[in-house]
């Protein structure tokens, strides 16, 4: 394959070898080969349609890029240095194989208006297999909120215990995150879905192209509606690192749970084997490196943001090479992302959940506390009242080391005349837990309709 620079017209001296290394992108953006494949033929097809390209030299050079995309699948393909990038790599091959029709391809077209169609064709596929595994992960939620959805939790506030939950309704929790998280993919893939290609260098070009064909073709919205803009702005990269970001944050706050919640200390939960290693002097040991290595990538992906943030920040209009710095971030926060949500995809449904330690951690820290201040209320005491009383049952307990079931009828009226002997129906777990039966509540009647609302929400959306 030639190796002359397809723009060395101009120049009368050779790029200097670290130069040509270090400006060189193609070890890393040859994985959009295969956009940059779909890119072009489109082009070539609204180039042939406009009269800009004979029929004859369309049809060659679809079959050349055909074959490109075959050589390149097999692994036969000589990625080049000293060609820069994918594209030229691409258009360099193309005309070795078919000779001048190959040199007119990039007519009414740039290697900026390439390069951003490329990486939204790219981009595009991956937030739907994100979206995917998102989902993926939520149902390995529901399945698990539906066994457990009678399992008593002790809820906390400050890490401390504050009142029960099942750990049925915890789950819910992440998959309302993950709700969220799955709708910020869908927005950012509306916005970026505008086609760059025909903005050319900046200012567009003066064949007589048509857009709305090749936007068409290739599956997009509409054509951007400005050429500086279109090669210029890496937003829909940014936006797409910010949703990552946030669904990270979400994973890494899941996976300090899981950590806490499967430690000897709490021992909540016991992880698969599959997901957790040992200790290379300790026997005894059972890490949860899986959860503390999404925790630790967490921080990776919001650098990843940052960077891109930076980069952008001082661009004059219209396309800069800084640009070229916008697809190893990018690459990786999707790399990293699609990892995260396969292996917590894969491992929450293998989670065992220790019943008896979770109802145990619950009656310890007084978690029904809350539901005897609500029976005062109830029974016509003013709520600040009613909290006053209760605080002081509280240092009572404190002071004996016991719960408030532990003390008698007789002690609890010490506090109060207003308390009878059905207190103790709300003084149980499962009594605090039962009575919180509202939407969105924790109560089992209510996590077993939640669960069947969620299954209805991401069967009608995928």
């Amino acid at each position: 394959m030639t190796e002359k620079k397809l723009w060395a017209g101009r120049f009368n001296q050779p790029t200097d070898a670290f130069v040509e290394a270090f400006t060189a992108s193609v070890e890393f953006d040859q994985r959009l080969a295969e956009y940059d494949i779909q890119g072009s033929m489109a082009h070539a097809r609204m180039l042939a349609r406009q009269g800009i390209l004979g029929d004859d030299e369309c049809e060659r050079i679809i079959q050349g890029l055909e074959r490109i995309r075959n050589r390149i699948a097999a692994g036969d393909f000589p990625w080049s240095v000293a060609l820069e990038d994918v594209h030229m790599n691409i258009e360099a091959a193309l005309t070795d194989d078919i000779g001048d029709a190959g040199k007119k391809l990039h007519t009414g077209r740039s290697r900026n208006d390439q390069v951003a169609t490329d990486v939204r064709l790219w981009l595009r596929d991956e937030i739907h297999i994100i979206q995917q595994e998102t989902r993926r992960f939520q149902q390995a939620l529901l399945q698990i909120a539906e066994r457990e959805a009678e399992t008593i939790l002790p809820g906390f506030t400050h890490l401390q215990t504050a009142q029960p939950v099942t750990f049925g309704h915890h789950m819910l929790a992440w998959f309302e995150m993950l709700q969220r998280d799955h709708g910020r993919f869908e927005d950012c893939a509306i916005r970026m879905n505008e086609l760059p290609l025909g903005a050319a260098a900046l200012a567009g070009t003066t064949y007589p192209i048509d857009r709305e064909f090749s936007a068409e073709l290739l599956g997009f919205d509409r054509p951007c509606a400005n050429s500086l803009d279109a090669v210029s702005d890496r937003d829909f990269a940014i936006e797409f690192s910010a949703a990552a970001s946030i669904l990270m944050m979400h994973l890494s706050r899941m996976s300090e749970e899981l950590i806490i919640w499967s430690s000897a200390q709490f021992g909540f939960i016991t992880l698969s084997d599959s997901f957790c290693t040992g200790s290379s002097i300790m026997p005894q040991k059972k890490n949860p490196d899986v959860p503390e290595l999404v925790r630790g990538k967490s921080g990776r992906v919001f650098g990843h943001l940052m960077g891109l943030l930076t980069l952008m920040k001082s661009q004059p209009l219209a396309y800069n090479k800084d640009n070229q710095e916008d697809k190893e971030p990018l690459f990786d926060t999707v790399d990293n992302l699609k990892g995260c949500l396969k292996v917590f995809a894969d491992m929450v449904p293998e989670i065992t959940c220790n019943q008896e330690a979770m109802r145990n951690a619950t009656l310890k820290g007084f978690a029904t506390a809350t539901d005897l201040a609500d029976y005062l209320v109830r029974k016509g005491t003013p709520f600040r009242d009613a909290h006053e009383v209760v605080g002081k049952a509280v240092a009572l307990c404190v002071e004996r080391g016991c719960d408030l079931s532990d003390l008698s009828l007789q002690e609890l009226q010490g506090f109060s005349a207003s308390i009878t002997e059905d207190v103790f129906d709300f003084l149980t777990l499962e009594g605090s837990v039962a009575a919180r039966n509202h939407i969105g509540g924790t109560a089992p009647k209510q996590v077993r309709l939640a669960i069947a609302a969620a299954w209805d929400r991401i069967r009608q959306q995928p």
